[in-house]
Order: C-alpha cells, then structure tokens, then sequence
C-alpha cells in the first residue's frame, strides 16, 4: 500500500502512532509523516531517530543521556541519585543479585557511568559484564570498551547486543565526508569549536567548508554534541563515540598527520593566549582557554611521544604555564615543565626566553611538593639569571618572589626581608604599583614572623586599603596568589596576636569567602592554612577549626600539595589533642611534623612542634614534650622566627613544673618572666594573657594570691574583645578564683 493510502486509512481516526529508529529510512519515514499529518488532522506521531526528520510540523526534542555524578563526588548518597547510576544500580542487580552499590564502590561505578556519558544502552551493557570483572573491574577495563560491552539481550536487535554494533549502525548510515570528519574529530580530547574543525580536520581532501557541512550534519545525527549556551559554540564527541572514531583513524592511518596537525593548531592556539594575557581581562580569559586543557595534554602527550616532535611540545608548555597556574594544577605542570626542560637543546637566541619562563614554571611547581626535588632555589635562580640577561623585569620580580617565598617556607626570614627589599626596590624603578604593594606585603610577611606585629599590621593594611588586582597580568599567574587573600591572611594572625580575637576571626571568615568567590584553589589553601586553621585553633573555636582542617585537606588531596595536605593532618592532630584523643592526634601531628621536615617546609613548623610538645605532656610523656620544646626554641633562635617565642617560653615553663625536678618553680618562674617580657615587647596581648594566666596560677599554688589576681587583671582589663575565646574564659575563671 502507499504511504497516501496509509494516510488515508487512518485519516478519520484519533491516534498517536510512533514511527521509531528512523533515522536508517530517513526520507521515507520524512514522506510518510507528512502525508499523514496532512491528511489526518486528528493523528499524531512520536518519532524517534538520531537526526531529526525535518517534516512540515515537526517540533524536535533532543533526549539528553543520563546525568552522571561529577569528578569528585564520592558519597553513595549523591551517587545515587544520579539517573544513570540508578540505571546502572538496576541493571547490575538484576546480573548479580549479590551486588549492592555500598561506600567502597560508589567511585568506580561513578567513574563509569561518567566514562560512559551517561549512555542508556552502554550503562546497561556495563552493568551485565559485573557478574565477571566486578564494579572496579568493569571500571579498569572501559578502555576496551568495545570488547568488553557486549551480551547484550538475545531478544534485542543485533545492533544492541554490543556498543560496537551499535555505532557501526550509525557509522554505516554517515556519507563519506561525514564519516571522515567524525573520525578526524577524535583527535580532539576536549571539545573544540568550528575554527578548530576547520583547520585541524580539512586537508588537500577535504575543504574547510566541507568540514563545516559535514560537522552541521554529525550534530545533526547526534554524534557529536553541541553547547551554543556560552559566548562561544564548543563542540564535542562524546567518550565512546570518540574512542570508536579513533579507532577508524588508526584503521585509515590518519593519526600520526592528525596528531601533528592537532598539536600545532594547540600551540598556535596558547600562543595567542599566552599573548592576550596581557591584554584581556583574566575572568574572560579564563573562561576562553580552561576549556582548552584537555586537547593541550593530548597534544603535549603526542608532542613527546617517540613519534612526536619535541619542537611543537616545548612552546605549547611554555604557553599552557598560566592556564595550569590559574588552574592550581601544580603537579601536572611540574611533570610536563620537567619532560619539557629534558628535551631542551641548550638555549640560545630566542629559546633563552623560553627557558627562563620554563625554570620560573619549575620553581613554582615544586614549592608544595614534599618529594626530594623539592630545593626550588635553584631554578628561581636560574631564572633570575637569565631574566637579568635579558633586562626582563617581569620575571626579574617573578623569580625574586619565588626566592623569598622558598626563604619564608624553610624558615630563613632574614634572607627573605633581603629578598623582599630588592623586590620592593625592583618594583619602585616599574612604577607599577599593584607590584609595589606586593613587595609591600613580602616585607610586613617577614616582619610579622620575625615578631615584629606592628610592622606588619601597618604593611598589611596598608596592602589592603590601596592594593587592586590588576584587571590584566593577573598577580595569581605571577605571584602564586591572590594578593588581598595573602595580606588578610597574616593580617588574621596579627590581629590574634594582638587581642583582637573576634576581628581575626571575622578576617578569616571574609578570607575564605573571598578565596571561594575567585575560584583558586591555591589562594584558598594559603588562607585555610595560613590564617583559617590556626587563628581558630588559637582562639580555641574548635568547630571552626574542624571546619577548615577538612576544607583544607579535601582541597589539597587532589592538586599535589603536598606540604599543605600533612599541615591539614597537623592542624587535624593538634584538634584531636584539644578534644582529648591523645593517640591518634598525636600520631598524626607527630607524621604531619616529619613530612615538613623531610620537604623542609618550615613555616608552620615551630608552632606544630609547640604543639607536640604539650601532647606529649598530655600523654605523660613530659621528657619528650621537653625536648621537642628545646628544640622548638633552638629553631626559633636560629631562623629569627621570634613571633611565637613567648608561647614557647610559656609551655616550657608549663612542662619544667610537670616534670618536677627540685629547681621547677625556679624555672618555670624564669620561662614565664621571659615569656611575658618577649610578648610586651612585641606587643602580643594575647600570648601576655597566656603568660600571666601561667604564671598567676604558678603564684596561686604559692599563694601569692594578690600578686596573682592584680598581674593577670592588669592584662585582662587591656581586652575589649573576645570574652568568648578559650583563654580569655580561662583567664576570667582563675581571675574569679583568686578573689
């Protein structure tokens, strides 16, 4: 019968017909349509089909895959609620009715509904393999996965028995330039837009305008997405439909010129926005090439390859250094700077540039990395040298900082406000004064440590009333971080020092909120564990601080920070010690402490090993807890870190009476003087309360009561806030019981 005599039948009739998988009689089924809408004004119809009929009356809904969990989503309960894992849930345990989707496989089957982009029929087919490999096995085999995805329903169609059968159906449909563009287009590992279709997959074949018909037509089968919600059109295969295209590359021995052609169009590509960092406000440029950073390491990884071409691979690291700076992506670009410099020739000429840029890379990367390369000094100096050579003041400023920073990490804070004054002097001759607030900021950083809190109050604030991230040449690129985040965060500790707990803890509050609302995980980081962690330790705030130490570890357990991820276990073992769980505290303090001594980062350190020494204390262990002051005490002599000298006066005096050897009172009384004295001179109120506090107690036992309650009232009275702090209620319950 013709489709005019269907239409005819039925023309009378209220019906809903579904016409499905059309797409393989695409103008037939075009045809038939038609004619029935014109003929039966009662009859509707539900087509299905990978491209869209393109009949008179036709409204077109695109069914979207399965939402999939992201990345880092590792609760079973956000897992779960997911539409393809709850598929993939369904099906598995209908394969093996022993599966049950717990904690300890929530990542793996995340992991491949995500490799699987959420496909129905691919999810399906997974979850049927698991009664053989497992979750996790299922998981590691999804590069095979066309090998691997098979058995589908015996009653199905052939072409849904496996996922290859499945893309072959649809590959087999496809003209031929269409099929030869979707295979060109795998050598994209991200997505990518029109010009970059045009230039990477058209060829002496091919013409770039035939490239563009023929991607319009693959969106228009479905094979490859598209998302026209941004300022930019971004194309992009989906996972499985471009592991199959790369097949049918290899099999036509394309990839080796495609490879090339990709990588090159991705060096030209981040040389232009190497170039426009400079010009273009960073927001905006974030947004145009953070996309870009899966086709730059598939390139990167061709480019070093033994078939690649090292001389395509060294200028596209150079120019990607700002997007993983921007990115906090600190192990990936200390890996790839590394393979970089390796295959450097000795540089001459204009490589004398690139080699610079790649040492300053370097010397950033491995600041927070605990693995034995971590002696930075020796690439910033080379890239001070070289940027000396070549009267480049910019990184003349950039390598300076990096010297002062490795200074300020291994503790060495008279070489750092060296350091910091030849900034200063370097960025005065610029005339650039955002990069003179950053040289003033380096300089209040060595004072606040060297104990100097006045100093340091006035630079910071300084700092923060004048300083305005530049709209471009963005300081997070070049000075590690954002810098108003840096300045609030010793301005907290300052704050703390000098009895203004409340305001120190509104400054942390506002820190990490702002550290949130740049999007960086490195400033974040600084501020948790500059400023966040151990300000809410010191006023005694225990939820806050349990609230911190868990931002900070989550954040740096995926960037390769390493020395900030053991000062998260140590801020979480000096928590534990305040609630009591001495074991397990200690043991990660103790772990915490010996990571920083092994990457020689020492910032933090003096406080971590007052600290251990009051656990040890705690723990009975009072001979231990002394030596581990003394050798806090030593440190502090011989870097000059003077900023918490008095509280380790104080909890030496603390431990000497614990010990109770015959001179203890003598002592202890010695170690609090000189704590109390060391804390007025630099204007600590609140390591003066923990003096007095210590010694009016000593006095108490001695009952030297008067003596006791007008010292500790002399130093009470000077607070006007911060009564609900631990040492100030503390401070109040003895002052109350020495009336």
């Amino acid at each position: 019968m013709s489709r005019e005599g269907i239409a005819a039948a039925v023309s009378a009739k209220h019906l809903l017909l579904v016409v499905d998988n059309c797409e393989h009689l695409i103008e037939a089924a075009a045809g038939m349509v038609e004619a029935l809408l014109r003929t039966g004004p009662a009859v509707s119809l539900l087509a299905t089909s990978r491209e869209a009929l393109r009949a008179y009356g036709e409204y077109v809904y695109r069914v979207p895959s399965l939402a999939v969990p992201a990345e880092d989503t590792r609760d079973i309960d956000d897992v779960l609620r997911h539409g393809a894992v709850r598929l993939f849930v369904a099906r598995a345990r209908a394969a093996e009715p022993q599966y049950v989707p717990d904690v300890r496989l929530a990542g793996a089957t995340a992991a491949i509904c995500r490799h699987l982009d959420g496909i129905p029929l691919a999810i399906e087919l997974a979850a049927a393999r698991i009664a053989a490999f497992g979750v996790k096995g299922v998981a590691a085999r999804l590069d095979d996965r066309f090998r691997i995805l098979t058995g589908g329903l015996r009653t199905a169609l052939p072409r849904h028995q496996t996922l290859r059968a499945t893309l072959d159906w649809s590959h087999e449909l496809l003209a031929t330039s269409e099929r030869v563009v979707l295979r060109r287009l795998a050598v994209f590992a991200g997505g990518f837009t029109l010009e970059a279709a045009s230039e990477v997959a058209a060829g002496a074949d091919l013409s770039a305008a035939a490239v563009v018909e023929a991607l319009a037509n693959l969106v228009a089968k479905s094979l490859v997405s598209v998302d026209v919600g941004g300022a930019t059109t971004v194309y992009r295969l989906l996972e499985t439909t471009r592991a199959y295209a790369l097949e049918k590359l290899i099999e036509n021995a394309e990839i080796e010129s495609l490879a090339r052609r990709h990588a090159e169009y991705c060096r030209d590509l981040l040389a232009r926005a190497d170039a426009e960092w400079e010009t273009r406000p960073t927001a905006e440029w974030l947004a145009a090439y953070a996309r870009e950073l899966d086709n730059v390491r598939a390139a990167l990884d061709w480019a070093f390859s033994p078939g690649g071409d090292a001389a395509v691979g060294v200028p596209l690291t150079v120019s990607a250094v700002p997007l993983w700076f921007q990115l906090s992506l600190v192990e990936e670009c200390r890996g790839r700077v590394d393979r970089a410099l390796a295959a450097s020739e000795p540089a001459s000429g204009p490589d004398v540039r690139r080699e610079m840029q790649l040492h300053a890379a370097r010397g950033w990367s491995l600041m927070y990395t605990r693995s034995p390369a971590r002696e930075t000094g020796a690439a910033w100096r080379t890239a001070l040298e070289l940027a000396e050579g070549l009267d480049d003041t910019d990184y003349q400023l950039r390598a300076l900082w990096g010297l002062w920073a490795g200074n300020v990490n291994n503790g060495q804070f008279a070489a750092a406000l060296e350091l910091a004054r030849r900034f200063c002097r370097l960025a005065a001759e610029a005339a650039d004064v955002a990069d003179q607030l950053v040289g003033v900021r380096l300089v209040g950083t060595c004072l606040h440590f060297m104990g100097d809190q006045s100093g340091a109050r006035e630079h910071m604030e300084r700092v923060l009333e004048r300083y305005v991230a530049p709209v471009h040449r963005s300081h997070v690129l070049r000075f590690q971080f954002e810098q108003r985040v840096q300045a609030r965060s010793t301005l907290a500790r300052v704050l703390w020092l000098q009895g203004f707990a409340d305001a120190a803890m509104r400054a942390v509050e506002h820190n990490i909120d702002e550290a949130l609302s740049i999007a960086h995980t490195l400033s974040l980081c600084n501020a948790l564990a500059q400023a966040a962690c151990p300000v809410a330790l010191l006023a005694g705030d225990l939820a806050a601080a349990e609230r911190f130490t868990e931002m900070l570890l989550h954040h740096t357990a995926g960037h390769g920070l390493d020395v900030w991820h053991a000062c998260g276990r140590c801020f979480k073992g000096m928590l534990l010690i305040k609630r009591g769980d001495l074991d397990a505290g200690l043991g990660l303090l103790r772990g915490g402490v010996e990571e920083q001594g092994e990457a020689k980062f020492a910032q933090y350190l003096t406080a971590f090993l007052a600290a251990l020494a009051e656990g040890f204390a705690g723990a009975g262990q009072v001979a231990q807890g002394l030596a581990t002051i003394d050798e806090a005490l030593a440190r502090s002599t011989r870097t000059e870190e003077r900023w918490y000298i008095a509280e380790l006066l104080r909890i030496k005096g603390e431990l000497v009476l614990l010990e109770g050897a015959p001179n203890a009172t003598v002592v202890a009384t010695d170690s609090f003087q000189e704590s109390l004295d060391w804390a007025h001179r630099q204007g600590a109120l609140s390591w003066e309360l923990r003096s007095v506090t210590s010694l009016a107690r000593l006095w108490r036992r001695q009952r030297r009561t008067r003596e006791a309650r007008e010292l500790l009232a002399s130093v009470h009275r000077r607070f006007a806030e911060g009564f609900g702090t631990a040492d100030l209620i503390a401070a109040k319950a003895l002052l109350d019981s020495v009336r």
